[in-house]
């Protein structure tokens, strides 16, 4: 698969199987990666993605075929665990010990740990990091090593919109092969040069990001005149989507155009907005939820100040926000499970509210699936006044054979997550609030949810890393930008990028104390000036005035350690080395700021 102008093959899959019990996940599967390809592996959650990697990486054994590897290949692999040493600290664990003056001095070491651990101390133990922690600081350690194959499952999980964005711009620019699972589908675009398919044993490959992906797959059902109708029928409309988005989406494919349009000419619109605005004021009236005057202080935070925000009948909305910004905390303002510490929140007489928050436990584990879905509703209303049973809601929401008599307590994370959209939707709600509904949940669920909620009359309220998504089902994109307020963004993520990377640069930005690394951004001194000289002899000096601190304080730790239970030796040894400690960090601030002139 590799081409010639990138050089060697580093890894060659020769007719691999792969099976679990009696279930084949790969049969008979060759493929190649060539060296600095980067490619991108979809395909339903269970049909094998994982053990592709896997068996790729030598994590598993193939059951037939071969796997070689050119000598000598250094792989990183981020599993959707990780191998973090919970006695560490984070500077162990991610920098390898070193101080900040150290990593620091490396623009591209400075940045990997000043985006992907924006708010987590480095002198904080592994073992009390919560999960998203673990994961960003996993992807960092696996970031600052050299690899010429990097394999990453799942990379974008814990990662907000912006992190999101520069983790494409990071692997763009990597010269080290890449294969990436994930359900992000901008992300794929932005970063894959291939698409492979994992499905029903084999591996489709396909030229470009997902955009090709979807043209060419399209192009392909065309051509063979696919039975699968309803998943054929999904596609073109995603197509629709597609090719009548962002021009840089369709820019990439390199078969013919005027097929693609062959295929979607009679192709409505994916929603109405018209017809579905109208319906949803028939059923919720003019006022559905108002914020007035709102201040939202949660522990020392301030998340909104003097907010006023209104949602009307039919806003399909999107907000984004950096971790920590408030966005669960401004949703559960919207729901009532949260209550203004100053001002309003005004609901509408006919609002039928329904929230799907992060947490996936089931409510009974004892519980089956189908049994558990008709106590609800058996049917239920969509636009245009059409109806749709239980079942079928079940079926198209990938519930079919044992699964409809499966206990929710066995369910997997995604297949709880895609139970829980399902309950909601059911009760007919016309407010929708929909907190990361993208976590777990494969692209081809996605495709489905997007393609109900295209038929779905109401209010609905998104939060989400997922960039493709958002896009995809809401009409308008409003941000939280630390000063209090929900900013409408006519420009969308775009916009919201801009606003965040000027706010990083800004004297006093609101990011800048997210981020763990020095505040002031010295110009670079001219070369061979006066000012370039003076940086080097400050630079040498303060060297050797680490190499004396660092000393320093392995001798006092040794002094701690032998001080035993001597308390009066070991107050004073402690106060000395909270002394030098002091003084060490100041000295590395000193040198932090010398060398970013000498960039």
């Amino acid at each position: 698969m590799s081409s010639p102008a990138q050089g060697r093959n580093l890894l060659n899959l020769e007719g691999v199987s792969k099976s679990y019990g009696v279930r084949p996940l790969l049969t008979d599967v060759s493929l190649g990666i060539g060296a600095g390809e980067r490619i991108g592996i979809v395909g339903r959650n269970g049909d094998g993605k994982t053990t592709l990697l896997e068996v790729m990486t030598g994590l598993e054994e193939p059951d037939a075929g071969r796997v070689s590897r050119s000598r000598g290949l250094l792989v990183g692999y981020l599993h959707q665990g990780d191998e973090l040493d919970d006695t560490h600290t984070v500077r162990e664990a991610v920098l390898g010990g070193r101080s900040d003056h150290e990593w620091a001095a490396d623009a591209t070491m400075r940045g990997i740990v000043t985006e992907l651990l924006a708010g987590v101390g480095l002198d904080r133990a592994v073992h009390g990091l919560s999960g998203g922690e673990r994961r960003r600081c996993a992807l960092a350690a696996l970031l600052l090593g050299d690899h010429e194959l990097v394999v990453l499952d799942e990379p974008t999980n814990h990662l907000d919109v912006e992190a999101v964005a520069w983790l494409a711009d990071h692997l763009r620019r990597r010269t080290s092969a890449l294969v990436v699972v994930t359900h992000d589908r901008w992300f794929l675009d932005e970063v894959c040069q291939y698409t492979w398919e994992v499905h029903d044993g084999v591996v489709d490959v396909y030229e470009g990001g997902y955009a090709a992906f979807v043209l060419a797959k399209a192009e392909r059902s065309r051509q063979a005149e696919a039975t699968e109708t309803r998943r054929q029928n999904l596609a073109r409309k995603e197509l629709a989507w597609l090719r009548r988005g962002a021009p840089a989406r369709t820019s990439k494919p390199k078969f013919r155009i005027d097929a693609a349009n062959r295929i979607i000419e009679d192709v409505p619109p994916p929603r109405d907005g018209l017809e579905l605005q109208r319906f949803a004021t028939q059923r919720l009236g003019k006022d559905v939820v108002d914020l007035e005057d709102v201040d939202l202080v949660r522990g020392e935070r301030e998340l909104l100040r003097g907010a006023t925000w209104r949602l009307g009948p039919g806003d399909r909305v999107g907000i984004v926000g950096v971790n920590g910004a408030g966005k669960t905390s401004v949703l559960n303002l919207v729901s009532g499970l949260l209550a203004p510490t100053a001002g309003r929140v005004k609901h509408g007489r006919t609002v039928a509210l329904q929230h799907l928050t992060q947490d996936v436990t089931p409510e009974d584990p004892e519980a089956r699936v189908l049994p558990t879905v008709e106590g609800i509703r058996r049917v239920t209303a969509v636009a245009g006044g059409g109806e749709i049973t239980a079942t079928s809601m079940l079926e198209r929401f990938g519930f079919t054979g044992d699964k409809l008599t499966a206990r929710l307590g066995d369910l997997s994370g995604g297949e709880r997550r895609r139970f829980q959209l399902l309950k909601l939707l059911l009760t007919e709600p016309n407010v929708l609030l929909l907190d990361e509904p993208t976590n777990d949940l494969d692209i081809e669920t996605l495709t489905v949810l997007e393609d109900f909620l295209d038929g779905w009359p109401g209010t609905l309220v998104v939060v989400s890393h997922d960039r493709y998504f958002l896009e995809r089902v809401t009409d308008s994109v409003w941000a939280l930008l630390g000063d209090g307020q929900v900013v409408m963004l006519p420009r969308g993520v775009d916009e919201y990028l801009e606003r965040r990377k000027q706010s990083l640069v800004e004297p006093g930005g609101a990011a800048a104390a997210a981020v763990p690394a020095p505040d002031a951004v010295p110009t670079k001194a001219k070369t061979g000036s006066a000012e370039e000289r003076a940086a080097r002899k400050t630079l040498a000096r303060l060297d050797k005035a680490l190499e004396r601190l660092s000393a320093r304080e392995a001798e006092l730790n040794a002094a701690v350690v032998a001080a035993g239970s001597d308390y009066e030796v070991l107050a004073a040894a402690s106060a000395d080395l909270q002394a030098v400690l002091a003084e060490k960090d100041e000295v590395e601030l000193e040198w932090l700021e010398a060398a970013e002139l000498l960039e």
